[in-house]
């Protein structure tokens, strides 16, 4: 079972943000986290970011994908509306960075996302969207807003017992690198993505 194993007010670019590290180990060095900004009232409808990680697109900047900025503007905008961001820590759609790195390049040789996964003997998509629901209800979080595009994590909400108020659309504008990738998210996964920037 998860446990809160530390916690801190941590100030950011955005903003200041309660930050609280969940895991089963207080050792665990690759802990799921929580970034609450300041002033967030939990007994009202919670607008919520799960978000995964990804260390090529929120620390290298690349331009394959928009992990970074969304998880940049899911900041800014719990910062700006009151919220939080649940992170979690399953790199690459949870096949891991070097997995993710071989996939990169079969796609350089014409796979896309999806099928250099499949090329590589792993799942499309691996990730295990309970982790968030365990830590909000950690939180008492009872009702929430969530930031997606996502459909699945839209269901695994409606499906617990947390109550599903409303979507925020997260979409940010494709590049020539990201563009593959974005229309490989809304016509295998059905993200909910405009055309125009997709």
């Amino acid at each position: 079972m998860l446990q809160i194993q530390a916690e801190s007010n941590v100030p950011t670019d955005f903003g200041e943000f309660r930050m609280m590290a969940f895991s089963e180990n207080e050792k665990d060095w690759m802990p799921h986290m929580a970034l609450i900004a300041k002033g967030t009232d939990l007994t009202k409808p919670v607008n919520v970011r799960i978000h995964s990680e990804c260390i090529t697109g929120e620390v290298f900047h690349s331009q394959k994908c928009e992990c970074g900025q969304q998880l940049n503007t899911a900041m800014q905008y719990m910062q700006e509306n009151g919220g939080m961001i649940i992170y979690l820590r399953q790199e690459g759609r949870n096949i891991g960075i070097i997995n993710k790195l071989k996939a990169y390049a079969l796609q350089e040789k014409g796979f896309d996302t999806v099928q250099a996964n499949l090329e590589l003997g792993l799942p499309a998509d691996d990730r295990n969207f309970d982790i968030a629901i365990e830590m909000l209800k950690k939180l008492e979080v009872k009702s929430l807003n969530l930031m997606t595009n996502n459909p699945e994590k839209i269901k695994i909400i409606e499906d617990s017992d947390i109550n599903f108020n409303s979507r925020i659309p997260l979409q940010i504008k494709s590049n020539l690198s990201s563009a593959s990738y974005l229309k490989t998210k809304k016509d295998f996964f059905g993200h909910l993505l405009d055309d125009e920037n997709s």
